[in-house]
């Protein structure tokens, strides 16, 4: 192992940006849309398949993993394939603990801008 075990850490960050950009944020909301649409209504399998990866963080990380390896190179515990397998599903479990941590944070603040604002009526009601 010569790469720090804390790469793994960086590395999961723009995989998980990437993945939770692409998946849950109003830039991408009419590609959404379309991909879960399509992931509905497609006659074939595999093409409800393909647009299901767009509107699902989880399944989305792995592709960007996967793309994410190929431009490092980074391995883990093994110099070889099975060193991209093992840094792959690494990645991409960190990925989305960082992704479920995001999560958590943002729910906490749409609660708390809820209650201010429920409070902020309330006061001007009285």
């Amino acid at each position: 192992m010569n790469t720090p075990i804390y790469y793994l850490f960086i590395l999961a960050l723009p995989v998980a940006c990437v993945a939770w950009t692409v998946t849950k944020e109003e830039i991408f909301r009419e590609a959404r849309e379309f991909c879960i649409g399509r992931s509905k209504n497609c006659d074939k399998l595999i093409k409800r398949k393909f647009f299901y990866v767009f509107t699902c963080e989880y399944c989305f990380s792995h592709y960007v993993t996967i793309l994410l390896l190929i431009a490092t190179k980074y391995t883990l515990v093994y110099p070889d394939w099975r060193g991209y397998i093992i840094a792959g599903f690494s990645i991409v479990w960190i990925a989305n603990i960082y992704m479920s941590l995001y999560n958590l944070i943002r729910i906490d603040l749409k609660k708390e801008k809820i209650r201010a604002q429920k409070e902020e009526s309330e006061l001007k009601n009285n």
